[in-house]
């Protein structure tokens, strides 16, 4: 029971990330990097700490008393995270809401999910999944079976995008896709995908808090089993405190480049739902971390909770593609190519799942 909660709430999150940009499609007469930081702020500095303070009475006192260490280690992989998300709104501006996450996510999937088992491997992590368990168990072969699977699922998605790319003319491109450029969004995709990952390492440099509000919440039910399902969201407050800087630097930068401040009270465009629209993308996008954090409770932060939520973002991102008619106007064989590409993707949550079933 403990792991079907674990993928019903990664696959809540996984619906929230997928979903998020779509409310940025209904801003009006703002350029890109005025409604970005209004979301971040949203989803950097608004939300995480509202969420730590309905969930974990005292959470400012465990910041507070947290090593120095832990705090910068996990504002440096926020920063780093940071420009992977940065770039993750470029790579869906480029590429639209499928190719662009299919290709972001893909190697962040790879990243995420597999270089933290590798550490634990090097480090001899008492309690840590490793590498070795992925490689030398059953249950372990069938997990990293998932995480080639899902790989797998990409390339296909992303050879599907190639045929778009070859199919289509330019003009039919941006009708879905107002600034469709493949060389581009393919650059910036890959960039994102792999800093991206950082955000999984901040959640293991931030462990310490986690478990002290984890350790907290046990001392106050003694008799429930389990870990406490909201303990991340005082990691999330720090982590995204660097996710923040880097995003408000790089916006203010564009606004005085571009000369965009005025978006934010240009009385010419619809400023109230600008503003909503907005703050309701910021916090979507937070909500999948969320819900992260309780599905990691359940299944832990190894390569099984990672390539689940990212494999649950590919499936809605997709879905939201076909909804937004970002394939409309290719052959049979795109069509088909993009639809096995989904399915091998939901093959490997599947496996996943299946391979943390069996662990025991």
């Amino acid at each position: 029971m403990q792991i079907l909660f674990g993928i019903i709430f990664h696959f809540i999150g996984g619906f929230a990330s997928g979903s998020f940009y779509m409310p940025y499609k209904k801003v009006k007469g703002w350029h890109w990097e005025s409604y970005w930081i209004v979301g971040g702020l949203f989803s950097w500095l608004i939300v995480p700490p509202l969420a730590a303070w309905l969930t974990i009475p005292g959470f400012a006192d465990i910041i507070r008393n947290t090593p120095g260490d832990v705090i910068r280690y996990t504002i440096m992989f926020g920063v780093l995270w940071g420009i992977g998300g940065l770039t993750y709104g470029l790579g869906v501006r480029y590429l639209g809401m499928s190719l662009g996450n299919s290709v972001v996510l893909g190697f962040c999937s790879a990243f995420g999910a597999l270089v933290p088992s590798i550490y634990y491997n090097i480090v001899h992590t008492p309690g840590k999944t490793t590498f070795n368990d992925l490689l030398t168990t059953n249950w372990g072969r069938i997990v990293l079976a998932g995480v080639i699977v899902c790989l797998l699922g990409i390339y296909i998605c992303g050879r599907a995008g190639m045929l778009k790319e070859k199919e289509l003319s330019q003009e039919e491109k941006k009708k879905s896709i107002a600034e469709f450029s493949l060389v581009k969004g393919l650059i910036v995709a890959v960039i994102s995908g792999i800093l991206s990952a950082c955000f999984n390492f901040g959640i293991e440099a931030g462990k310490p808090m986690a478990e002290v509000a984890n350790n907290i919440w046990k001392a106050a039910h003694p008799l429930e089993h389990g870990n406490f399902i909201f303990q991340n969201n005082v990691t999330y407050v720090v982590l995204l405190w660097g996710g923040l800087a880097t995003n408000f630097i790089w916006c203010m930068i564009l606004n005085a480049r571009n000369k965009t401040f005025g978006d934010y009270t240009n009385s010419k465009t619809p400023l109230t739902k600008n503003y909503i629209f907005s703050a309701l993308a910021g916090t979507t996008w937070f909500l999948q971390f969320f819900f992260y954090g309780m599905g990691e409770s359940k299944l832990g932060n190894g390569a099984s909770s990672w390539i689940l939520h990212m494999a649950f973002i590919i499936l809605v991102a997709n879905m939201w593609g076909i909804a937004l008619h970002e394939w409309k106007g290719v052959s049979k064989k795109t069509r088909t190519t993009i639809t096995i590409g989904i399915l091998t993707i939901f093959l490997s949550v599947l496996l996943v799942g299946y391979g943390n079933y069996l662990k025991p």
